[in-house]
């Protein structure tokens, strides 16, 4: 699965400087990288979208506006490749001028506040064509409003990949460069899992089930094998692990000073990530590793 990110406007490729060869780009180049994307036979893809800060505000209303262009676009890649598995983010740091996934109150992250807007938000995704949501929250109970808020309003085939085991971890960082939305104040943690804390994950893992999720994720993936084996053994339903931002980019700077081959170490990766027992890989070097293939 490739992760792509989505930018406002027309002809807009710039690439991340924390992320070399990793690009933002507009609703027309990312048709067209979709495309190429399902000629190598890469046909899922995470969709990520960089909200400009003006329209931000504190309840990330904009993540389920009508003039949102991130559903607008998804809506455009339906169209012209319906055969394309598109999945969204559900959460309110794109669009929350405080940056954290969740309402802030007072210092602190407000559960049962998120949730209709996570609610909302969700349904918005699913109406403009999205296969599957991708709650990235990590709200407590997401799962289950999600799909009974999809449900009612008759998207019963809309899928919830969900972020299960979702670390605290120091691996996001180009991400966060990415999408600008790196949290005003404080950190994650409060929402987020403790790394030292495997048995959490399991936890989750049964409870997100219970609740209605149809995938499973690991994120971190290359630093989390062990966690990704954990849900693999436990688990019935399919298991994506998460090849985040700066995973890749160390092995993008190695290479790129001669320390490790390339190809290679990408190849010995995904296997990696892949013999832990996911079943879905999410990584950027997803086209790359097609183009070696053929």
């Amino acid at each position: 699965m490739q992760p792509l990110f989505l930018v406002p406007g027309e002809g807009i490729r710039t690439e991340i400087p924390s992320f070399p060869g990793i690009f933002r780009l507009s609703g027309d180049l990312l048709l067209e990288e979709i495309g190429q994307c399902m000629a190598l036979g890469i046909k899922s893809f995470l969709l990520f979208p960089a909200v400009p800060e003006a329209l931000k505000d504190k309840g990330g209303t904009y993540g389920f506006a009508p003039e949102n262009f991130y559903l607008q676009v998804a809506s455009q890649i339906k169209d012209r490749f319906p055969e394309a598995c598109l999945v969204s983010d559900v959460a309110m740091d794109p669009y929350s001028t405080d940056g954290h996934d969740g309402w802030v109150e007072n210092g602190g992250i407000i559960n049962d506040k998120t949730l209709p807007i996570l609610g909302r938000m969700a349904l918005a995704q699913a109406q403009a064509g999205f296969d599957m949501v991708g709650p990235s929250d990590m709200m407590d109970g997401r799962v289950q409003y999600i799909r009974e808020f999809l449900d009612r309003e008759g998207f019963t085939q809309t899928g919830i990949l969900s972020y299960t085991a979702k670390y605290a971890s120091a691996f996001y960082g180009p991400f966060r460069d990415a999408l600008d939305s790196a949290p005003k104040s404080g950190d994650k943690k409060t929402y987020q899992m403790n790394p030292a804390n495997r048995r959490e994950a399991l936890r989750e893992a049964m409870l997100d089930i219970a609740e209605g999720a149809d995938m499973l994720m690991v994120k971190p993936a290359l630093h989390y094998l062990d966690i990704i084996r954990l849900i693999r053994d436990n688990s019935e339903i399919p298991v994506a692990a998460y090849h985040v931002s700066g995973e890749c980019a160390m092995l993008i700077a190695a290479a790129q000073r001669g320390w490790l081959d390339r190809r290679r170490a990408i190849e010995e990766t995904l296997l990696a990530i892949r013999r832990a027992g996911a079943d879905i890989v999410i990584t950027y070097f997803a086209r790359e590793y097609a183009e070696s293939l053929s």
